[in-house]
């Protein structure tokens, strides 16, 4: 019997477009990669009733990402601040992701699907980042996101190692760190797209791979890298000149959690070279959840909901965007950080890290 081929990760068939977008050179990149795919005109890349917002799409949540592709133009160009896992957040060049984690918060937004939108003005997006790089000048005072530089994630409401896939907008951004001294990009990913080891980056993009026990990871990162390509892929991307650091994100609390992450941190500590346990830092999140995005799990991945959705266990809690969420309780949280931090110093003693909560 011959072995099922797995479904890719991107069938594009349709390409729901902003007619600005089209017009544009980056726009009409994206549609020549997918000549056969049917050409949707959309007012918005917010309002398209096909793809957002319609419950019955929980049924189709990950037929949606493999099949659909948004095209839109990026009206707000604001670069924030942030300071924990970046001094900036950069104006996003994608909103949405290809792959389905149980736990994103960005369908929390987005309603019940979250394609892929790709942003077609990449030059006023890059030249609004290098303003705003040439503002800031030299870094003088060190702090947690970096002793040199000012780090700017460019992958808040996306996966840049699979927006990669679909435009050069991720390079684009990467190439301007690269020729910029006082400045970093970042994000995270958990998707190893090894293209990416070609773009010589000279030490200015810093890649976050997020890690978490691997039989969690096959109930809550659906359709992502496995845990041990991401791990094996760090000294790769290190001698390619990236700086990689971990994201260990998010700690999900299982009857083994404590076990299941020291055994995941010793394959770290194994795996890693020399000149990767030389630049490593992490930083830890402990899960945050949301009741809604929780109803909507229950609609296509309820054994997810086994693990995330624990009211013995958690609290509501109001982020700083005013949304309502479930985190671990506050007082029990405070020693599970402390523990995690015990973890990580017997069994990864090279991993610096940068911030835990």
């Amino acid at each position: 019997m011959p072995v099922p081929h797995p479904r890719p990760l991107l069938d594009v068939r349709w390409i729901y477009a902003e007619p600005a977008a089209l017009e544009l050179h980056r726009g009409q990149e994206i549609v020549g990669q997918w000549p056969a795919a049917e050409i949707v005109p959309v007012a918005s890349h917010w309002n398209i009733p096909e793809v957002h917002g319609d419950e019955r799409n929980v049924q189709r949540w990950v037929r949606i990402k493999t099949e659909a592709l948004v095209l839109g133009v990026k009206k707000s160009l604001v670069t924030r601040l942030n300071g924990r896992s970046a001094d900036f957040i950069a104006p996003s060049t994608a909103n949405g992701c290809a792959m389905a984690c149980a736990y994103c918060y960005v369908p929390r937004r987005k309603g019940y699907s979250n394609p892929v939108t790709v942003f077609a003005n990449i030059d006023q997006i890059t030249k609004h980042v290098a303003r705003n790089i040439a503002k800031q000048g030299p870094k003088t005072e060190p702090n947690q996101c970096d002793p040199d530089a000012w780090v700017y994630d460019i992958g808040e409401n996306s996966d840049c190692s699979v927006d990669a896939m679909l435009s050069d907008n991720v390079r684009d951004l990467c190439d301007l760190f690269r020729m910029s001294p006082t400045a970093k990009a970042s994000f995270a990913t958990k998707y190893v797209n090894r293209d990416l080891l070609d773009w010589d980056p000279m030490g200015r993009t810093r890649i976050r791979f997020s890690l978490m026990p691997h039989e969690t990871a096959k109930v809550t990162d659906i359709r992502t890298s496995p845990i041990a390509e991401r791990i094996a892929a760090v000294n790769d991307f290190v001698d390619a000149g990236y700086e990689v650091h971990l994201n260990f994100s998010p700690v999900i609390l299982t009857p083994t959690w404590d076990s299941d992450w020291a055994e995941l941190l010793r394959q770290v500590d194994d795996v890693l070279s020399p000149a990767a346990k030389a630049q490593l830092a992490a930083e830890v999140i402990f899960l945050t959840h949301n009741e809604p995005l929780h109803e909507v799990n229950l609609g296509w991945h309820p054994k997810a909901e086994d693990l995330l959705w624990r009211p013995d266990l958690q609290e509501q809690k109001v982020s700083q965007n005013g949304a309502v969420n479930v985190r671990y309780r506050s007082g029990m949280k405070g020693q599970l950080v402390e523990r995690f931090r015990e973890l990580v110093a017997e069994h990864l003693p090279s991993c610096r890290i940068r911030y835990a909560f």
